[in-house]
């Protein structure tokens, strides 16, 4: 594991995250998957209580733009979200270590998700709109469609068109006002 990582949690930005499929392979390949990948964030955002404010789903990464959590922090947001997706879709009896009589290979751990992610925080406008675009045009840049309206798994529909997708964007109702006890 790379040393000398330090991620910058607890002063109120957002946060810019990348993570890739392990070695590239398209574990995100069909819209069913990639669903699936939305419904588990929707289920997240709810749980930790944060806010999307981009996402894009492509076949082999994703990328979101994400306020901190009010319950845990980013990393723990990423390691359930990889966690979740990964007992979904790859079969329980591929997860399982070794078998008595089993090849090596299959005795092998099954990866979906690299280790890491990048977390870049986005403490200005100019930032946000800047990752926003990058996001909402990786579709576009990756030759999947023509235009970045017609790729249905990213947060690109709701800001043109306003329409709510899996994943609900800019939803800052699921915050909970937080009170600091009066000084002494």
């Amino acid at each position: 594991m790379p040393t000398g990582l330090k991620r910058y949690y607890g002063a109120g930005h957002a946060h810019f995250i990348t993570c890739g499929c392990y070695r590239r392979i398209p574990w995100l390949d069909t819209a069913a998957r990639r669903d699936l990948f939305l419904t588990i964030l929707e289920e997240l955002r709810q749980r930790c209580r944060f806010v999307v404010i981009g996402y894009v789903v492509m076949p082999d990464h994703f990328h979101l733009l994400i306020s901190e959590p009010q319950v845990g922090d980013p990393s723990k947001v990423m390691q359930l979200v990889k966690q979740l997706y990964a007992q979904r879709v790859v079969p329980r009896t591929r997860r399982k270590r070794s078998h008595a009589g089993s090849s090596p290979q299959a005795s092998e751990p099954l990866h979906v998700w690299e280790t890491r992610f990048y977390d870049f925080n986005v403490w200005t406008e100019h930032k946000r709109v800047e990752k926003l675009r990058y996001m909402h045009r990786n579709p576009l840049k990756r030759g999947l469609v023509n235009e970045p309206e017609e790729w249905a798994w990213s947060s690109f529909r709701d800001y043109l068109f306003g329409q709510t997708g899996i994943v609900r964007v800019n939803d800052t109702g699921i915050l909970t006002m937080r009170v600091r006890p009066p000084a002494a």
